[in-house]
């Protein structure tokens, strides 16, 4: 079956989250984006674990659960801040677990590196490689996910706190790695220009603070609904069963240029060398964006496809697109009810931004807002870069669209 997954969220526990971050606002949410399997997040938190185990409803023989419909997967972020070779590394790393049996056994070995009660995404002095180790003399079917491998500050590969190899971090450990995740400012194609990483799946995520924002990165899977199947075609890198990610654009993440936030300022790589990494401004070094690190890395040319490479579509939240449209913000009651009629009456946001044909959206939708969407497809947008944790953002429409020839704001006409 064909199903679409976000395994990376957080819980209500864990910092700068919503306190919506709850069972029955994220299975709500689920259905209106059309996830079909989500992750539970912060499964090492004893609060948001009791929670979990009074809810959700083991479904027979998969490693999956149920709760109002929806299925989850037993996910959890650990935050590892530790020194090795005199430097010292920030990295966060997914893990996925078959069974609250198992959940058990890696949140009793966690709570000995740390206090993994403080926070839903705990942090603990425990190297990548140590964690890995702990973790598959637990047991095998625990899948290890390296969490948005290029953000400068809490990755594998973050240029303020992170290795040049997945050696390094993991060392033998490396082979048993199940997936990576791209975080959202790369896509695909940016890791494909390093050589290293092509016996891996590159998998996209939420990463949510907040239910709404479920669903903005997934994957799309055509296989059995189940975790031991999941696992294997993450493993084995199997295209006929993971079709392709939904993603941001990158530009649209948080760290995909180099600058400075507090300066304003936004660089290029190929500016930041003009400067010599420094900023104009404040005179201090410029937090090197997602974009500049995987050129430092890259051993081929922008625009390599390896042979076996899953594929992927880059899209807009509909809530951004509504939001350009009616020329306010994304956060209005104007939004939010057009979002909820669109969601009720023609179906989940996924479905209407990725699955619809050009002549379904000009049929079910105004024409606008249809638009929009097929602008999205086809990639006619403009794209402003985020850095050093500043969205970018994504212009679908010009601004002289957005007005009549009267000069007044062109509104949608819905239900």
């Amino acid at each position: 079956m064909q199903f679409i997954a976000d395994f990376h969220i957080h819980s209500k526990y864990s910092r700068a989250t919503s306190k919506d971050m709850d069972l029955d606002h994220l299975a709500e949410w689920a259905k209106r984006k059309g996830v079909n399997l989500l992750g539970t997040g912060d499964f090492t938190h004893h609060l948001w674990l009791q929670e979990l185990k009074s809810c959700l409803r083991p479904k027979e023989k998969t490693g999956l659960y149920q709760y109002r419909g929806v299925n989850f997967i037993l996910s959890g972020e650990i935050s590892s801040i530790y020194s090795q070779g005199g430097k010292t590394y920030r990295v966060h790393n997914l893990l996925m677990a078959p069974s609250f049996e198992v959940v058990g056994e890696i949140n009793r070995m966690l709570s000995f590196y740390g206090n993994i009660s403080s926070d839903g995404r705990p942090i603990l002095g425990l190297s990548c490689f140590r964690l890995a180790e702990e973790l598959f003399r637990i047991s095998d079917q625990i899948m290890l996910i390296p969490a948005h491998i290029w953000t400068p500050w809490f990755s594998v590969f973050g240029s303020r706190s992170g290795f040049d190899s997945l050696e390094e971090a993991f060392g033998k450990y490396r082979e048993k790695i199940t997936a990576l995740e791209t975080g959202l400012s790369s896509d695909p194609a940016m890791n494909w220009m390093i050589s290293a990483l092509d016996k891996f799946s590159l998998v996209s995520n939420s990463d949510s603070h907040s239910p709404s924002r479920i669903g903005r990165e997934a994957n799309v899977f055509n296989c059995e609904l189940n975790y031991w199947q999941i696992k294997e075609t993450l493993e084995k890198k199997d295209k006929s069963k993971f079709l392709y990610t939904i993603e941001f654009f990158p530009q649209e993440g948080k760290y995909h240029y180099d600058g400075h936030r507090n300066c304003k300022k936004s660089f290029h790589p190929k500016q930041t060398k003009e400067y010599n990494g420094i900023c104009p401004v404040c005179k201090k070094p410029l937090t090197k964006g997602v974009l500049n690190r995987v050129n430092q890395l890259a051993d081929r040319e922008e625009g390599f496809i390896p042979e076996g490479a899953i594929g992927y579509k880059s899209l807009v939240p509909l809530d951004e697109i509504i939001a350009e449209a009616e020329g306010v913000g994304k956060n209005t009651k104007t939004v939010a009810r057009i979002y909820l009629d669109l969601v009720t009456n023609i179906g989940p946001e996924l479905e209407l931004l990725d699955r619809l044909s050009g002549e379904e959206l000009d049929l079910k939708l105004p024409e606008k807002l249809s638009s929009g969407i097929r602008r999205v497809k086809e990639k006619q947008v403009e794209l402003i870069p985020g850095y050093d944790g500043e969205y970018g953002r994504v212009k679908v429409f010009q601004e002289k669209e957005n007005r009549g020839e009267d000069g007044q704001e062109n509104q949608l006409t819905l239900f």
